[in-house]
This record gives structure tokens, C-alpha cells and sequence, in this order.
């Protein structure tokens, strides 16, 4: 029996009009979704050209002594880039040392351990969190936490870890509640909700035969997670914790309400400090004069700076693992 093509039906002058129309289509949609990319590419650039032309002045006359010079005096027109620099890594690290564990257990506990009935109002509660505004922590952090904090834990800091030879100075001074640690420990708080949920979402993806087979030979929940779940699903785990980290670096309130801004450097996490966003949040509408103005802006684009490099450098880490698993099939 011969088939009929649908299309053989049709006059011919009707196809062809048809397959012109349709590839009219594609190219347009091609195009568009590339103006699209391309438009991101461009406000990118355009942000980064902006920057850097407007901070300018400060970058003729600071040169890289910028990067790390202490010294930050309005009145004398000297401006350096080392306290908040130190401010915004510190107290991001301190927030991923805190939350990565927590954030972690957290998915785990979700995904493999937690009964039915009890996953979905604990995610909904734990991504709420995600929805308070940065000013609610910051606030609640200044009247409720700090206080406590410097009544209990710090003290309890500097009486143990701070007797420590070498790490001690971590932990050395007066128990003021506000400081380096403090802020840490907000961001934590902040950023567990990015990391965990990512983290609950991905686990999930990891087939069910798979943890099955692993429990049919006798693994245990955490053998399970350790050599079944995360390398399933490490490059999620590792974008999830790049978010939390770019989160911690670009917070504003919340660190300008706890994180002290002053311009002092010192090596114990327990001292006030600064960061590059509560600078700017601080002393941009009080900025007068050009040089002072484009040394905040050469801050915001030492922040555009540092941010792009942690994303760089979590792709690296993303590329460099697709190799070894390759490797290793």
C-alpha cells in the first residue's frame, strides 16, 4: 500500500509559502532570543564601563595603593580600600563556615530523614525566611542578638578559644556584641535559605532506584548521602553555595546595622569593622567633592569585581569536576 504524504495534497505555491513562513519564524526567534543574551552582555558592560569612568579620579590618584591602604579620611582627601575589603570577606566567609553545615543538614534531613508530613511546612517555613526584608534582620540583629550575643557567647569566646596561641587573636577583646563575628552570623542566617533550599531541590533529583540499590546493599543514610547523593549531584551543590556566597557579599542593611563602620583593622572577628556595601550605604549621600565621591565608586567596583571572580571561579570548579567525572568513567 503507498503511502500519501499530507503535504503532496496541499497546491504546491500553499507548501512552499508554508516553509517560508515557518523558517521566517525560526530566524526571527533565533534572533530574538539572541538580542535577549546579547542584551544582558551589554548592561553588564555598560555597568562596568560606568564604574569605571566615574571612579576614575580616584583610580589616577590612588593607583593600586588602594587595594591596600588602611587610611580613610574625608578631610584629608586619602581614601584606601584594604578595611572594607577585609570587612566583606571576613564576614562572608564567617556566614559560609556557619551556614554550609547547617544548610546542609538541613536538605538532608528533608530529603531522606523527615517523616511526610513533616517536609513540606518545614520547607515552606525554612524559604520564608528567605522572604524577610535585610532591614528586618539587621534591626532585629542590633537590639536583640548583639546584646546577647556580647552577654553569652562572646565571653565564652574569649575566655576559651581566645587563650589559644596563634587563633586566640581571632577572638581577643572587649565583648561589644557588634562587630565581624556578628555580622557573620547574620549573613548566615540570611543566606541558609538560598543554600538549603537549592540544596533540598537537587538532592531530590538524584533517582530513587539509585539510593534503593545503596540501601538493598547495606548502606547506611549517610554512606547513602556521601557516595550516592553528592557526587549525583555536586555541581548543584556547589552553585548553591556560590549563591549563598554571592548573597553574603553584596548584603547591605543587615551588615551596616551589626558590622560596626569603622574604620579600624583588626585581626580578632569580635571588632567592629566596615564592608564595602555598608560604606557605600553610609557615606554616599554624605560624599562631597568629586575625589571622595569616585573613591566610593571605585568601592562599588571593587565589589563588581570581587562578586565576578567568585563566579568565575565557581565555574572553574563546575568545569574542572565534569572533567574528573569524565576521567573517571
Amino acid at each position: 500500500m503507498k503511502l500519501v504524504d499530507p503535504q503532496q495534497t496541499l497546491p504546491a505555491s500553499g507548501a512552499r509559502t508554508r516553509i517560508r513562513a515557518a523558517r521566517w519564524e525560526d530566524t526571527l526567534f533565533e534572533w530574538v532570543t539572541r538580542g535577549f543574551a546579547f542584551l544582558v552582555l551589554a548592561v553588564l558592560a555598560a555597568i562596568l564601563i560606568s564604574l569605571v569612568w566615574t571612579g576614575m579620579p580616584s583610580i589616577r590618584a590612588f593607583g593600586w595603593s588602594f587595594l591596600w591602604s588602611d587610611d580613610w579620611d574625608p578631610v584629608r582627601d586619602q581614601y584606601g580600600a584594604l578595611i572594607p575589603i577585609y570587612g566583606t570577606l571576613v564576614s562572608s566567609l564567617v556566614a559560609l563556615a556557619i551556614a554550609l553545615p547547617i544548610s546542609f543538614g538541613i536538605a538532608i534531613f528533608l530529603t531522606e530523614m523527615a517523616p511526610v508530613w513533616l517536609k513540606r511546612p518545614m520547607g515552606t517555613a525554612i524559604e520564608l525566611l528567605a522572604a524577610i526584608p535585610s532591614i528586618i534582620y539587621g534591626m532585629w540583629g542590633l537590639f536583640s542578638f548583639a546584646p546577647a550575643f556580647s552577654h553569652t557567647v562572646q565571653p565564652f569566646l574569649i575566655q576559651t578559644l581566645g587563650a589559644i596561641p596563634l587563633v586566640g587573636k581571632l577572638f581577643q577583646g572587649p565583648p561589644l556584641g557588634i562587630g565581624l563575628l556578628t555580622a557573620g552570623v547574620i549573613l548566615a542566617i540570611m543566606v541558609i535559605p538560598f543554600i538549603s533550599s537549592v540544596m533540598r531541590d537537587v538532592f531530590e533529583l538524584v533517582p530513587v532506584v539509585l539510593k534503593e540499590s545503596a540501601y538493598g546493599l547495606g548502606a547506611t543514610t549517610w554512606e547513602v548521602v556521601w557516595k550516592v547523593v553528592l557526587p549525583y549531584t555536586r555541581a548543584g551543590v556547589v552553585g548553591g553555595v556560590m549563591l549563598g556566597l554571592g548573597r553574603a557579599l553584596g548584603e547591605t542593611m543587615a551588615v551596616t546595622f551589626v558590622i560596626g563602620n569603622t574604620q579600624h583593622l583588626s585581626p580578632s572577628l569580635l571588632a567592629p569593622g566596615n564592608s564595602i556595601a555598608s560604606s557605600l550605604a553610609n557615606e554616599f549621600a554624605e560624599a562631597v567633592g568629586d575625589l571622595y565621591t569616585s573613591a566610593l565608586i571605585e568601592l562599588g567596583l571593587l565589589l563588581f569585581v570581587i562578586t565576578t571572580i567568585v563566579l568565575a571561579i565557581a565555574k572553574l570548579m563546575l568545569l574542572r569536576m565534569g572533567r574528573s567525572e569524565g576521567k573517571r568513567s
